[in-house]
């Protein structure tokens, strides 16, 4: 069973997302929260495994809630649930170690299929957000940094590749496992190994990651290609 904390302003919003995840027989709604602060001190009582908030709230809002979620409850996945949120928002609620991000504009069953996926330790993105991040022009800060982590990945041995481009598919450790038949323990290896050398403090990082070099998780072998990224970036 998959304990869910549900974290909105609005009540309305509350109570539909309360009755869509409470349908579900694998579900069960531990609580729900107002506002930021209201989430993280529920959270420490209640120990949900899956966090369902959003973006914009008065007070202590989602991205803030979710790096004192994520530092104080690393056990609770955090699912973002946003509309409205500015790019350098969601951006920094990934950053805060947020599982994944869903626009509300998702259907009920993205969002139940999105609750179990971050649930099991994979990492969600809905195309909608997906698209929005990708869509903004890169600015001129970013550059060093992007290059940077494309050398590095272009380092990478070829099992370090295939597990990025899988883990960037959004796939869970199991997933990745019966994909490469390898075992769950060399696949947490692998992942964990990859965003130590990235730098990286979660999954769903290295997942853009692999979205933006065009890593491909129907040929993981393939290599990004560093090349035409960089003269990308630089023009």
């Amino acid at each position: 069973m998959v304990r869910v904390l549900v974290v909105d302003d609005h009540p309305v919003i509350r109570a539909g997302l309360r009755a869509l995840l409470g349908a579900a027989e694998d579900l069960l709604i531990v609580g729900e929260a107002g506002d930021g602060a209201a989430a993280v001190s529920m959270a420490r009582e209640l120990a949900p495994d899956v966090v369902l908030l959003d973006l914009l709230m008065p007070g202590v809002d989602g991205m803030d809630a979710t790096l004192q979620l994520t530092r104080c409850m690393p056990s609770a996945r955090v699912l973002v649930l946003t509309n409205h949120g500015s790019d350098d928002t969601v951006r920094g609620a990934l950053q805060a170690g947020a599982a994944g991000l869903l626009a509300k504009t998702s259907t009920p069953r993205e969002i139940v299929t999105s609750v179990r996926s971050v649930a099991s330790g994979a990492s969600v993105l809905s195309y909608a957000v997906m698209q929005r991040l990708m869509s903004r022009p890169t600015s001129p800060p970013r550059i060093p940094r992007m290059t940077e982590l494309a050398g590095k990945v272009e380092s990478f041995g070829e099992g370090e590749v295939k597990v990025l481009a899988l883990v960037g598919a959004g796939m869970s450790n199991k997933e990745i496992s019966e994909a490469l038949h390898l075992s769950v323990t060399s696949v947490k290896t692998y992942v964990s190994r990859v965003l130590r050398k990235l730098g990286f403090d979660n999954r769903t990082q290295a997942a853009i990651l692999a979205y933006e070099l065009g890593l491909s998780a129907d040929c993981p072998e393939a290599r990004p290609a560093v090349a035409g990224l960089v003269a990308t970036d630089e023009s």
